[in-house]
């Protein structure tokens, strides 16, 4: 069960209902998968970036330093956020084409392995795109928190989606292409 609880929230989609056209400024979702943080998470991530912070890999460095404040080795940030993006992805991005940036990164609290994370994201912008008429821009604020209901990482994400109206034939899916030209 999720210590978390976020009024107005939109359930999670799924599958074919994120295309371009699904998305609308200020919506909301709660998606629906948690992920618990493993210590092959971190070092995996830690050492092959070659970083050398020996909170993230040195339990007794870790407990030491800072007067004891940590617990336990320090998830490297980069850990974080690319668990709490991949938890957005069904929804947000399945059906993007390229990552196109990330902004406003911030990792408020730290994460340690056991933590389970959990993500949401608010809909910020969503605009046609200048050189590509068969996608459109897909700018979205992503959230992660503990099962604390602690803020360990937010940041916005901007991709390029495919828009239905094109993809849904060239991806195979006659029923969607066949209700997005009803649409028009």
């Amino acid at each position: 069960m999720r210590a978390a609880s976020w009024e107005n929230v939109d359930m999670g989609m799924t599958g074919t209902g994120n295309y371009f056209e699904d998305f609308k400024v200020g919506d909301v979702y709660e998606h629906q998968r948690g992920r618990t943080v493993t210590n092959f998470d971190n070092y995996a991530i830690t050492h092959m970036s070659l970083n050398t912070a020996q909170a993230h890999f040195d339990r007794d460095y870790s407990t030491r330093a800072m007067g004891g404040r940590f617990r336990e080795r320090i998830v490297v940030g980069p850990c974080t956020i690319a668990l709490v993006v991949g938890m957005t992805s069904q929804d947000m991005s399945e059906n993007a084409f390229m990552d196109i940036g990330y902004t406003a990164i911030r990792l408020p609290n730290p994460v340690f392995a056991g933590d389970t994370l959990y993500a949401k994201s608010e809909v910020l912008e969503v605009r046609d795109d200048d050189k590509r008429p068969d996608a459109g821009v897909l700018r979205y604020r992503f959230t992660g928190i503990n099962s604390d209901g602690k803020i360990v990482a937010e940041g916005e994400r901007t991709v390029l989606v495919k828009k239905r109206t094109v993809w849904t034939v060239v991806d195979g899916n006659a029923e969607l292409a066949q209700q997005a030209g009803s649409k028009s």
